[in-house]
């Protein structure tokens, strides 16, 4: 099979789409107005600001004037968790409920928040990576202003049972947060049905340019401002609006939301192929739940060989992946979330995260699962680790075959 390049890491990022570059191209060259100037231009620019919020409140079942401008998730992250502890400390609430594999946005700001006196909880996941409502419940206090739990994992693609979580949260009088950033246009999102007060969403996770994202924040929450100064986002945001990529934003995340039905339907058909392929590879797993995970994730453990030497051979093939969260890739440390699995360092250490879309084809699957099971005997045959594994548990070692 001739060498191909097949993009395998759409968690990490997507491709900004044709359509979305479009939309976006006036606004820099013609239409580039300041919003809240008063003139035609500038008034032109400010409704084209608004029809992309309303096309990002339409795409999650909100109201326009609940959705907040950010630069991306991370942003979103940390005004909803640290804006809802402002909140509770005013009324002596600084208890925080969260789960041991977030996102770093969500566990950075919740440890920042224990510098400041702030009592957080972090709930263990289940060894195929949920969480539960019942877990929720039972750690939910008289002092806890805030739960905050993904949608789905950035890493291993497991979805949580968001409309139930929410749904304890409301009984007990508790705001629920949500970072939704990977589930966006991937998963049917709706903040009233799934009981969600406040949800981080990111424009480059869905075709439109980095460094653009959304907070909705359920009408009655008077979250404190994130930045002062100007009185654009409501007064809560200051500064210039990114217009550019706010519309391409809109767009993008209209034509991602649009019959997710039929698009997971072809993306799973490919994972599963993907997920069956890679699994014939001795002394590999599959890390998440098989089902309950995003149609585009896999997620995977290779015994023996390290995630970066695979990272990096696999692109030497023209494989574009990752061994987890793009935010961490200079860290050398094994991914937080499968510890929290309740994996060993060794295992956790040969993680190989492969993330498709629609824009994958069958030929894609067909080229990763040629060249991935060479590179991993490859490797094993260089690898002290794996050596030591297989007189240790009497493996046999397909590698000298």
């Amino acid at each position: 099979m001739k060498k191909r390049f097949v993009y395998a890491d759409n968690a990490a990022t997507t491709k900004v789409s044709q359509k979305a570059l479009n939309a976006a191209l006036p606004y820099f060259t013609e239409l580039y107005g300041n919003p809240s100037s008063i003139y035609s231009l500038g008034m032109n620019c400010a409704k084209a600001v608004l029809k992309a919020r309303e096309q990002v409140a339409d795409a999650i079942g909100a109201k326009a004037n609940e959705i907040y401008f950010t630069s991306g998730g991370s942003e979103s992250d940390n005004w909803a968790i640290r804006g809802c502890a402002k909140l509770g400390e005013k009324k002596g609430k600084k208890h925080i409920i969260t789960t041991a594999f977030e996102h770093h946005a969500v566990l950075h700001t919740c440890r920042y928040l224990e510098s400041l006196g702030f009592e957080i909880t972090y709930l263990p996941i289940s060894n195929k990576g949920i969480v539960t409502a019942r877990q929720v419940e039972e750690a939910i206090r008289e002092d806890t202003c805030l739960v905050t739990i993904m949608t789905a994992n950035n890493e291993i693609g497991t979805i949580q049972p968001v409309a139930e979580i929410g749904e304890v949260c409301h009984k007990h009088g508790v705001l629920f947060h949500t970072d939704a950033v990977q589930a966006v246009g991937n998963i049917e999102i709706d903040v009233n049905k799934m009981n969600i007060d406040l949800l981080s969403l990111s424009g480059h996770k869905i075709h439109a340019p980095k460094g653009i994202g959304a907070l909705y924040i359920r009408t009655g929450i008077a979250l404190p401002n994130l930045i002062y100064g100007g009185a654009q986002e409501r007064n809560r945001r200051a500064g210039t609006e990114n217009v550019p990529s706010i519309v391409a934003l809109g767009v993008a995340i209209t034509d991602a939301v649009k019959d997710i039905t039929a698009k997971n339907e072809k993306v799973r058909k490919l994972r599963d192929k993907l997920i069956d392929g890679i699994l014939k590879i001795p002394e590999t797993r599959l890390n998440g739940d098989r089902e309950q995970r995003l149609a585009g994730n896999v997620n995977v453990s290779i015994r023996g060989i390290e995630g970066e030497s695979l990272l990096l051979t696999l692109d030497l093939e023209g494989v574009a992946a990752s061994s987890g969260s793009a935010c961490t890739s200079g860290s050398l440390d094994p991914s937080h979330v499968l510890l929290a699995l309740g994996l060993p360092h060794e295992i956790a250490h040969g993680s190989l995260r492969l993330t498709i879309n629609e824009e994958n084809t069958e030929e894609d699957i067909d080229y990763i699962l040629q060249v991935l099971p060479p590179i991993v005997k490859r490797l094993r045959s260089m690898s002290p680790l794996w050596e030591r594994i297989c007189k240790t548990e009497n493996i046999h070692d397909y590698t000298l075959d």
